[in-house]
């Protein structure tokens, strides 16, 4: 049975680091590991993706622009 992936919710969003690895981006989307990295890699990830050699990096700045949250340290 698979388990569900709960979204964040506004307060772990706001406490994310400047940027986050992609499996993070996608929990905050309620995507697992695996479908987040299907639409990084097919150029649909709902926000920017930076590829690092190896690894996928998203900015907090714009998950909390496409999730719709202003971000209290003046990131978004």
């Amino acid at each position: 049975m698979r388990s569900k992936t709960v979204p964040m919710t506004r307060a772990e969003l706001l406490a994310l680091p400047v940027s986050v690895d992609l499996v993070t981006a996608a929990r905050a989307f309620g995507f697992g590991r695996t479908k987040g990295h299907e639409l990084a890699r097919a150029g649909e990830f709902p926000v920017p993706v930076m590829r690092l050699g190896a690894t996928y990096r998203v900015t907090r700045a714009d998950l909390l622009r496409a999730l719709g949250e202003a971000d209290a340290r003046g990131a978004a």
